[in-house]
Parts: C-alpha cells; sequence; structure tokens
C-alpha cells in the first residue's frame, strides 16, 4: 500500500478508536508529573501542545487547568503506554495511586513548557529524528480535561498505529458534566478559534511537514470547522498541506453541518447522521 493511503487508513482508524473508546469514571488527577521509572516493553508517545488553557498555579501534575488564557501557551510531553500484552486495546489505563507503574499504567515520562518559537523548532527536531513528515493534530471534545486529551492521543496515536508527529490542540474544557458547563464550553471553543488556526498556519509552514491530518470530537469539530473556514476565506482553502479532516461524533446542527464542511473545503466523504436531536454523530471525512 502506498505511503500516501497507509496514513490514510491510520487516520481513519484513529478516528474509529476515538468513535469506540470506553468510557469510565473521572481518572485520578496530577498524573502529568513525569515519572523516572521506566517498563521493558513499554511505548514512550511525545505529543507537541497548543493551548488556550491557564497555566495551572495549583497542581503541577496538572499542567494546565480549565481556565482561559489570554495568549496561546505551548508544551511538550511523552506519556509512557504499557506493553502490549498488559493492556486493552483502545483503553487509557490511568494509575489507581501516584506515581502509576509503568508496567501497567500509562505515565508521564517527561512534561516541559516550550515558549512560542520553540514549538515550531520541536516540530522540525521531532520530524528530522523521527523521519516523518506527517503530522496529526487532535482536537478533543467537551467535558475533557487537559491530562485526560494528552492521554487520549497518545492512546490513539499507539493504537492506530499512526506514522505521524501528534500535536495536540486544547481549548478550556471544564471537564464537567453541566448544562452551565456545556455553555462554558461551548464560549471557549469558540474563543480558541483563531489560536487553532494559528496552529495550523505554523505547521503548514514548517517546510519539514508534508501532510497535515486533522481529527476532531465532539464539541471540538464545531472549532476546526471555524479554524478551516476562516483559513479558507483568508488564503482562497483549508491549505494545500491538510489533506484529511475526521470529525468524529461532531456537536453540529444537522441543518448547517454540509454547509460547513463546503465553506471548510472539499469533501471527499460527508455521512451526517443523527442521534434523533438534530445533532450529528458520525465520522467525516473531507480533504
Amino acid at each position: 500500500m502506498p505511503k500516501r493511503n497507509r496514513f490514510a487508513a491510520a487516520a481513519g482508524l484513529a478516528a474509529l478508536v476515538l468513535l469506540c473508546c470506553s468510557c469510565a469514571s473521572r481518572p485520578l488527577q496530577g498524573v502529568l508529573v513525569p515519572n523516572a521509572q521506566s517498563a521493558d516493553g513499554a511505548t514512550r508517545v511525545p505529543i507537541l501542545v497548543a493551548t488556550t488553557r491557564e497555566r495551572s498555579v495549583r497542581d503541577p501534575g496538572e499542567l494546565f487547568s480549565s481556565d482561559r488564557a489570554p495568549e496561546v501557551s505551548y508544551a511538550s510531553i511523552v506519556v509512557s503506554i504499557p506493553p502490549d500484552s498488559t493492556r486493552k486495546v483502545g483503553e487509557v489505563q490511568w494509575p489507581a495511586s501516584l506515581p502509576g507503574d509503568p508496567q501497567r499504567d500509562f505515565v508521564t515520562v517527561s512534561a516541559e513548557y516550550l515558549g512560542d518559537k520553540s514549538v515550531s523548532s520541536a516540530l522540525t527536531t521531532e520530524a528530522k529524528q523521527t523521519r516523518r513528515s506527517k503530522v496529526l493534530v487532535f482536537i478533543h471534545g467537551f467535558n475533557t480535561r487537559f491530562d485526560e486529551a494528552v492521554y487520549r492521543l497518545a492512546q490513539i496515536v499507539h493504537d492506530s498505529n499512526a506514522p505521524a508527529i501528534p500535536v495536540l490542540f486544547s481549548w478550556p474544557s471544564r471537564g464537567e458534566v453541566r448544562l452551565v458547563a456545556y455553555t462554558s464550553d461551548r464560549e471557549s471553543a469558540n474563543s480558541s478559534r483563531d489560536a487553532l488556526e494559528r496552529l495550523l498556519d505554523t505547521i503548514s509552514q514548517n517546510p519539514n511537514v508534508k501532510e497535515i491530518t486533522v481529527l476532531a470530537h465532539s464539541m471540538g469539530c464545531a472549532l476546526t470547522l471555524d479554524a478551516l473556514r476562516a483559513r479558507a476565506i483568508r488564503s482562497g482553502s483549508a491549505g494545500d498541506k491538510i489533506k484529511n479532516v475526521l470529525l468524529v461524533a461532531p456537536d453540529l446542527s444537522v441543518d448547517v453541518f454540509p454547509t460547513a464542511i463546503q465553506q471548510g473545503g472539499r469533501p471527499r466523504a460527508v455521512r451526517p447522521e443523527t442521534n434523533g436531536d438534530d445533532t450529528c454523530s458520525s465520522t467525516v471525512g473531507c480533504s
């Protein structure tokens, strides 16, 4: 299978993994404190982060809080995933207690803040070290803490075997299932559009990057389409390097969904289905 098709297939599998991921009770907080331990057979997944969340001052293991920040922050995080023999595909195995056992738990190997200019340098370094020219940008959905988004992306990349550099864009979701939290999350997602647009610009302008796949979930889908539409209005297209846009369980009205897709880029496959409440719930790919 050609390399382009392999990446598209892996990206599709990543979307399927996200759609089918198991739900569990709220995991333990504080997991982003680096763990010096290692385990034979464990896999390390490096993740670059851009976020509109405020840096956490309460808990160093939180790294970023649910509060909105006036400026975008960047970070580099390495997550250790336990050996395949001790875990179930599609699941994030959270530590029952800190610091966690890398033989059976997801643990954080390193976590550091990056400056604005450092994120492009980090992307270049990762591309050269891994010899990868493709990037997978993940935008999480409603009711998601920062650490949950980090570990979920690590799990998706590992389980889909996607040959790409993972980049997380995290907007300040409150991580709560309440009506007031939904409204707050919607506002936070909307206010993060310009930041996501700038991140896509930064990645696209890197000469070491040849192809970008965008994977968005739930409320992150509306944010993603808004950013792509803004890029299309500004430059005439969503971007030549953005080859795939995967929307998983998009939190969008089925009435506006086709129009949003058309404005964001040329659709390759649009298969909206409804949940019975006029919202879309299927995986969508477009280019």
